[in-house]
């Protein structure tokens, strides 16, 4: 009964047709709009409060990223279970790797809805991904990790994912270095070196470190660019295939 008065509020609400539009994303009514607002609100177009916390989707993002490995992690371990751990953590990478997140925040028609500062191409880039994981971050406080991981399988790998073409797709530099230090049996972290500037203009330098000895450093204004930059630079300088 207080889904359908939650349901019924939101429908007849000034947001209706924000409503509606998560609506067809989802496959279900979700209940609390101010999340899923809140997941589309990219860090350019955020408020800064006294306190120095925001009302962006920065939040949501962590907490979706990890029911998004999670999800993608239990379908993987279904769907093929035969195969080792080494090709499973591989597909998984390639599967939630930026540039697959951000294909599929446009195929849902998400990227349309973000809220964002457009002038700022820079902070744009990866503001789709970003919002996908938000997205499913609020749908797991909204309806629980069950109805996340439905959206996860049916919406985004059923729906808009070739497998086939994941299996043979090899363009993600940090997903290559987690195959490599499983098959040399090596050890790699990332660690943030330092973060610099606010708001549009923060950035963080990010090391890359092999069996704690430090490698490589990458600079981005999202950790995952710059995790991605120094993998690359890695792996040119070792020439790893």
């Amino acid at each position: 009964m207080l889904q359908l008065f939650k349901i019924l509020k939101n429908y007849f609400s000034p947001d209706k047709k924000l409503f509606l539009s998560l609506k067809n994303i989802l496959g279900f009514y979700p209940l609390n709009l101010v999340l899923y607002k809140q997941c589309l609100r990219h860090r350019s177009a955020a408020t800064t409060y006294k306190h120095g916390s925001d009302n962006s989707n920065e939040r949501l993002e962590f907490l979706g990223d990890a029911v998004l490995g999670t999800a993608v992690a239990h379908y993987l371990f279904r769907k093929f279970p035969f195969k080792d751990e080494g090709f499973l953590t591989k597909i998984r990478s390639r599967i939630v790797s930026r540039n697959n997140l951000n294909s599929l925040s446009r195929k849902l028609g998400l990227f349309e809805m973000i809220e964002v500062n457009r002038d700022h191409a820079q902070v744009y880039k990866s503001a789709g991904g970003d919002a996908l994981e938000a997205f499913i971050g609020a749908i797991y406080l909204d309806k629980g990790y069950h109805e996340a991981r439905k959206f996860v399988i049916q919406k985004l790998i059923n729906l808009h994912l070739d497998l086939d073409e994941i299996l043979i797709t090899d363009n993600d530099f940090k997903s290559k270095l987690v195959e490599w230090s499983q098959r040399e049996k090596r050890t790699i972290r990332y660690e943030v070196a330092e973060e610099k500037g606010n708001g549009l203009n923060r950035y963080y330098i990010i090391d890359l470190y092999v069996d704690d000895v430090k490698q490589t450093r990458g600079i981005g204004n999202a950790k995952k660019i710059a995790e991605q930059q120094a993998a690359e630079k890695f792996i040119t300088e070792k020439e790893i295939a």
